[in-house]
């Protein structure tokens, strides 16, 4: 039977993007030459694969699928039915659990939606929890709350109280920790941060929140890419409920996960799959869905062990690099991907230090350090290795990366020093035509474009800009 002509109303359902949308097509480009010629840094971010990219494209954004496997609002399921159920089996292997023992929601569209379904499923509202603070290194959705505001969600509709690391060391006060919670007395303690270079003390948490009779939740979202490749601690041996982001260490698609106990006879399966939806959200992105299970199975391979494994390595030379330059890092070095870098001593603000990285095309991002008082400009950075681990880098070419921070902070000091004040428009303004940054920046391009690209092709770009 012949194909109709498509109706002049639908010409633009099957043309490129490139011919359909040139400005948006162009700004796509654009940012690929972006990510190409740059230092990755900022430790929430990474590249993901061709595969996963393709995966987040397909026509799976086509269908509706409110509900779950075998339980949708909506015909027309069979193949999303299939594609759910393998992600979550791919989850389950992925963290090497039990499916006796643990079940995983794989619906969320993202980390901090995913924590306040898990709270909604765990506690009722004004119930109290604590979390990490964000100054110590702590989420937006553990619970923070400024003298004079509720911030996030988990604080407007939950009574919060934080812990916080020792100022000295930079690691968890767990004795502070355990006495205020005889105090407060929580229904829910968090575990896992945004900024903390350590490992979590789970077996710690877990005695003081049997202590209250209270949940002990873990948000991975950070680590659980080094937790699938076995190189971080479990909490799947000590947590009642664990939630993750997809996009950091676990190297997919942007979007998030809830795993939680299901032998514990409190019907936690039923009441975290009520949470995500019908409560907190809508019918479920099946195309991220797809991409998040191509993750999962690379997340489950041998080659992703050695990737976890060099994330660390990476890291902790970066550290290393940093300390010999003399400058202060929280806890005195890492043991994950991430260093937390305290610019107090240099008198230099984050918000200064990501500008000036940005002029020469390293990208981080400021970051509070312990004592700090405002996170608009807060005393630090902070820097991830998973991102150009993945684009192969190795121990020495840390080293280099290190060098190349190191010159950026020696320009902010004579840069702040000729603006005469301490406002950043006139750090700004004291950077334009400075030749040690052109300079810099022409170097950190060329390194950066001397590595892969993962996704996407480089030479294909069609950039509209330079860099």
């Amino acid at each position: 039977m012949a194909v109709k002509s498509v109706d002049p109303w639908n010409t633009c359902l099957n043309t490129t993007l490139e011919q359909e949308d040139k400005e948006i097509f162009n700004i796509v480009e654009n940012e690929k030459l972006r990510q190409w010629s740059g230092l990755e840094l900022i430790a929430s971010e990474n590249f993901t694969s061709q595969a996963v990219i393709e995966a987040n494209g397909t026509p799976l954004t086509n269908k509706y699928s409110e509900g779950l496997p075998g339980a949708r609002y909506y015909g027309g399921n069979e193949f999303i039915d299939e594609l759910e159920e393998l992600c979550r089996k791919r989850a389950l292997d992925a963290f090497g659990l039990n499916p006796e023992q643990w079940g995983v929601n794989v619906q969320p569209y993202s980390g901090s939606t995913a924590n306040f379904a898990a709270l909604t499923a765990l506690i009722q509202p004004q119930d109290r929890l604590m979390g990490l603070d964000l100054p110590s290194g702590g989420h937006l959705t553990h619970g923070y709350q400024t003298n004079k505001k509720k911030i996030s969600s988990s604080s407007i509709y939950f009574q919060s109280m934080p812990y916080q690391v020792d100022p000295a060391t930079g690691l968890i006060d767990y004795k502070r920790l355990e006495e205020n919670a005889a105090l407060f007395r929580p229904k829910l303690l968090i575990c896992g941060a945004s900024a903390y270079p350590r490992e979590f003390e789970y077996d710690t948490m877990r005695r003081i929140a049997d202590q209250h009779g209270a949940y002990l939740m873990c948000d991975m979202a950070h680590i659980s890419g080094l937790i699938a490749g076995k190189q971080a601690i479990s909490p799947f041996d000590y947590c009642d409920v664990v939630t993750t982001t997809t996009h950091k260490t676990l190297r997919g698609p942007r979007a998030g996960l809830i795993f939680f106990r299901r032998d514990k006879g409190d019907g936690l399966e039923g009441r975290v799959n009520q949470a995500v939806f019908p409560s907190c959200q809508g019918g479920p992105h099946n195309n991220t869905i797809a991409a998040v299970a191509v993750a999962l199975k690379q997340a489950g391979s041998p080659e992703f062990k050695e990737y976890a494994k060099q994330v660390i390595a990476n890291a902790q030379k970066l550290a290393e690099t940093l300390i010999g330059f003399g400058y202060r890092l929280s806890s005195n070095g890492t043991s994950n991907h991430l260093i937390l870098w305290d610019l107090k001593p240099q008198k230099l603000t984050g918000s200064k230090v990501e500008r000036i990285c940005d002029m020469v095309h390293i990208t981080i991002n400021k970051n509070s350090i312990a004592g700090d008082k405002s996170a608009v400009t807060p005393g630090g950075v902070r820097l991830g290795a998973n991102a150009l681990t993945s684009r192969s880098m190795k121990e020495e070419d840390m080293v280099k990366v290190g060098e190349y921070l190191h010159r950026t902070v020696q320009i902010a000091l004579k840069v702040q020093e000729q603006a005469g004040s301490k406002l950043m428009k006139d750090f700004v303004a004291a950077c334009e035509g400075n030749e040690e940054i052109a300079q810099l920046k022409k170097e950190v391009v060329e390194f950066a474009r001397g590595f892969p690209m993962p996704g996407f092709d480089p030479t294909t770009i069609k950039a509209t800009v330079t860099i």
